[in-house]
């Protein structure tokens, strides 16, 4: 299974997000998605998400025999800022969950304390209110869900970055152990977490989609590199800007 961009494009007012974004993704593979403040990483994935609408384009899941456009189900968005029911326990909201859902889940809810246990959440802490969970504990919650309903495509964007050492750790694992059966793509600007995570690197600049070649990867300037492509994205951006502010 593949999801396929093509000719992707979106832009707010005079302002061009996306232009023209052609890419592949490939179920069974950790995407890490780099750009710069504002460069269209949310916007990306909001279109993906079905939050907003393209301008222009295609966004389509592909397999050997058949072709079909994007659906909201087909999507799992891990928010920055995971948006949960705080006046439920996590236990509570997970059972609620699973019986609306329960045409998708298929029986995969049965042991509700195995699904916590395997995300390393506690006995006390499954039955508190999930306004007392910490941010990371929140993501987590997100994280189950997913286990739950297993959407094709998985967008992650900056999941681990309220983990402590170890849970992220436990998280990395989970979502290699999940990569079999998703396309995951993952938002970051931390580039270590990207090169030890993730099986493809591309960068956002300019509006389009560029995938960083394995040899950059493996190269001891790397991150040199990829802060060039991100500089040069920055220049091109102010040179539009001043060739805009010429034209009024």
């Amino acid at each position: 299974m593949k999801l396929v961009l093509q000719s992707i494009r979106k832009s707010f007012g005079n302002q061009q997000v996306l232009t023209d974004l052609n890419f592949q993704f490939e179920k069974g593979k950790i995407y890490g998605l780099l750009g710069r403040n504002g460069a269209g990483k949310t916007t990306l994935f909001n279109c993906l998400s079905g939050e907003i609408q393209t301008d222009n384009g295609t966004m389509k899941l592909v397999d050997e025999s058949t072709s079909r456009t994007i659906e909201m189900d087909d999507v799992g968005y891990v928010y920055s800022l995971p948006m949960l029911p705080e006046f439920l326990t996590g236990y509570e909201f997970i059972r609620f969950f699973i019986d609306v859902n329960s045409e998708v889940i298929e029986g995969r809810g049965d042991d509700m304390d195995a699904l916590f246990d395997m995300m390393h959440i506690t006995q006390a802490d499954r039955h508190k209110l999930i306004k007392h969970y910490s941010h990371g504990m929140k993501n987590k919650v997100q994280m189950l869900l997913f286990l739950l309903t297993k959407p094709t495509v998985i967008l992650l964007d900056e999941p681990l970055t309220s983990f402590d050492v170890i849970v992220a750790s436990e998280m990395k694992q989970l979502l290699r152990d999940m990569k079999k059966d998703h396309v995951l793509i993952f938002s970051t600007h931390i580039l270590q977490l990207a090169t030890d995570l993730c099986d493809e690197l591309i960068i956002l600049n300019g509006g389009r989609l560029t995938q960083i070649s394995t040899e950059i990867v493996t190269q001891p300037d790397f991150e040199e590199k990829v802060i060039a492509l991100l500089q040069d994205d920055s220049e091109q951006d102010d040179q539009k800007e001043n060739a805009d502010a010429g034209n009024i």
